[in-house]
Order: C-alpha cells, then structure tokens, then sequence
C-alpha cells in the first residue's frame, strides 16, 4: 500500500524542483491523466482499507485508466468533440465516490 502514495510523493517533489513545462498541446491530456491517476489513487486506498488491495490489479489499472482517459481526449480532440469532459466527469464522479467511501472507513475504524 506504500507504493502508490511513495509514486505520488516522489511525482511531487520532482514535480517542484524542477523546471518542466508541458506545452499548451499537452495540456489537456496531461490533465485527464493526471485525474485518472488520483482516481486510481483513491481506489487502490479504498481497496487497501476493505482488505481487497490487489497490486496487479491496481498497477494494471492504473496504466490502463490513464491511457484510455488520453486516449480518448486524443479521439476527440481529433472528431472535434469534447470527448475529455467524458473522462473528466466518469473519474470524477468515481474519485469523489471513493473519497467518500474512504472517510466513512476511517471513521469507522476510529470509533
């Protein structure tokens, strides 16, 4: 369970210290991805606090969500439809689900 959140806090210090810019192109499906890999995140947590975590189940699905989430802002970005706001509302609606999920946990296990 430590993986994820080391991957996240590596991503974060090398994403201060350095001085990286993402073209106004990328912008958009860096963006998707990056929503993609909180909402992976936040299920590999929830999975962790239900005793369900499976590591090959999250790694897969964490390249998984974040290639189909590019991919399809690639797709429509190339239809001339806003096919990104899918994405964007599918691993929203999901983050914000498992979040819930996750506090509720929590304050069961702190009762």
């Amino acid at each position: 369970m430590w993986l994820p959140f080391l991957g996240l806090l590596i991503g974060l210090i090398l994403g201060f210290l350095t001085d990286i810019r993402v073209s106004e192109h990328y912008a958009p499906y860096l963006s998707i991805a990056v929503l993609a890999a909180l909402d992976t995140l936040a299920g590999g947590s929830r999975a962790y606090l239900e005793n369900q975590f499976d590591e090959k189940v999250f790694i897969t699905g964490f390249f998984t969500n974040i290639f189909l989430a590019a991919g399809l802002a690639f797709l429509g970005v190339h239809l001339g439809v806003d096919l990104y706001l899918a994405a964007i509302f599918a691993f929203g609606v999901r983050l914000f689900k498992n979040i819930a999920v996750i506090r509720r946990l929590l304050l069961s296990k702190w009762k």
